[in-house]
């Protein structure tokens, strides 16, 4: 029995080879070519939607948290410390912090009418390594009353601030139920990249105690942010945190609070697997007409091994064999050049976007990854649709006659 398949197998890897003419050479190589195309054209683009989806949730993650707690009423300062510390002694937390946030604008001579911005207030003592990358500027150092700010990159450029300027920095805040703004003056210290557009162009950080300060000892939006060891782990570290804080707080996640977003990402990567998977699946028709090619060109061939005692089952069997060994080497070349142009274009960031589209798309520049689930559902796909092809061909090849294919060939 093991040497009938091997025999089978060697049969079908001669006919691949397609030594004997140049047209059956031609059907093969074309088929070769168009399997490799579609397969590396599937590779490309699952390898864009994958690195587009994870680099949004890194960035997301980095630029806010996985989980965020929302308090429901007024917690005392120690009752929040102390919180904090349960939250961040939790299995799979990295980090948790105390983070306020508020909103108003930052003014310069570039732009007296002011720029909107998100300000975000936290522990800028402890570093913001896990933040976004900083690059520090020069400073009027030592001027008193002055709020040290950390600001996005793009919001940067936008405000166009030179070295140790004094900047105005308005914030809205509510007393008495009124809402009130309140002016600071202000020095930009750094910038901060996080490759996130959104973030880069409206974020501002300050210290969280004068940020609350500013907003008034019962103002602004006060929570306990929780950094993930994995994102994987986001909605377990998500109901620990629920069960540490009880019903004082609302929980959410990053997934939670972007779900519609998620959604149509997944939604347009499995809509462009089956698009594209249509290339592969008219490759197929490539590699179906080799067989027929090879039903014609080898049918005296074929009649001497009916004759020897090679049976209809194994004629199929070696068309079958004959299409998979086709999709196999087309889906292994696909593989490699398509993993190789994902690899060449997110290593040199060959496709950037100016501000303007990067606001529209989240990112600076569009990543590539290439996922192992992505690869091997690719791989089935390919296969599969290769295999059914064939079917038709290699059961019509079985009934082939060895007095007529003889007698014809």
């Amino acid at each position: 029995m093991t040497g009938d398949r091997r025999l089978i197998w060697a049969l079908a890897w001669r006919f691949v080879r397609g030594r004997r003419t140049r047209l059956l050479a031609g059907t093969t190589w074309a088929a070769l070519l168009a399997t490799a195309l579609g397969v590396a054209a599937m590779v490309i683009a699952m390898a864009l939607m994958t690195g587009y989806r994870q680099d949004l949730q890194a960035k997301l993650v980095q630029g806010s948290a996985a989980v965020v707690a929302y308090p429901l009423g007024e917690i005392e300062e120690s009752e929040l410390e102390r919180q904090r510390q349960a939250l961040a002694a939790l299995e799979g937390v990295r980090g948790a912090r105390r983070v306020v946030y508020g909103q108003g604008s930052l003014a310069n001579a570039n732009r007296p009418d002011g720029v909107e911005v998100m300000l975000r207030g936290i522990d800028i003592a402890a570093g913001l390594e896990d933040v976004c990358a900083v690059e520090v500027l020069p400073t009027a150092a030592g001027a008193a009353g002055v709020a040290r700010l950390v600001v996005g990159k793009e919001l940067y450029r936008t405000l166009g601030s030179e070295d140790s300027e004094v900047v105005r920095l308005m914030v809205l805040s509510f007393a008495s139920g009124r809402p009130r703004f309140r002016y600071r003056s202000a020095v930009i210290a750094a910038t901060c990249s996080t490759g996130f557009s959104e973030f880069d162009r409206q974020w501002v950080l300050m210290d969280r105690r004068e940020l609350q300060q500013i907003l008034g000892a019962t103002t602004g939006s006060s929570v306990l942010e929780v950094a993930v060891e994995s994102i994987g782990e986001t909605s377990a570290v998500a109901a620990l945190v629920k069960q540490t804080l009880g019903p004082e707080y609302l929980i959410s996640d990053y997934f939670d609070l972007n779900r519609e977003l998620f959604t149509a990402l997944k939604l347009q990567q499995l809509m462009l697997f089956l698009v594209l998977g249509l290339i592969v699946f008219v490759s197929t028709f490539n590699t179906a007409s080799s067989l027929v090619v090879m039903v014609r060109e080898r049918r005296r061939d074929f009649g001497v091994l009916a004759a020897l005692g090679l049976s209809p089952v194994q004629h199929r069997q070696i068309f079958l064999r004959y299409g998979l060994l086709l999709g196999v080497i087309g889906t292994l070349i696909g593989l490699g050049l398509g993993s190789l142009v994902a690899w060449s274009m997110n290593e040199f960031e060959l496709i950037r976007f100016d501000p303007e589209v990067a606001a529209i798309y989240f990112l600076a520049a569009v990543p590539f990854r290439l996922a192992a689930s992505d690869l091997l559902a690719v791989t089935l796909f390919t296969l599969t649709v290769t295999l059914l092809a064939c079917w038709l061909p290699a059961r019509r090849a079985g009934r082939i006659q060895p007095a007529d294919a003889l007698r014809h060939g």
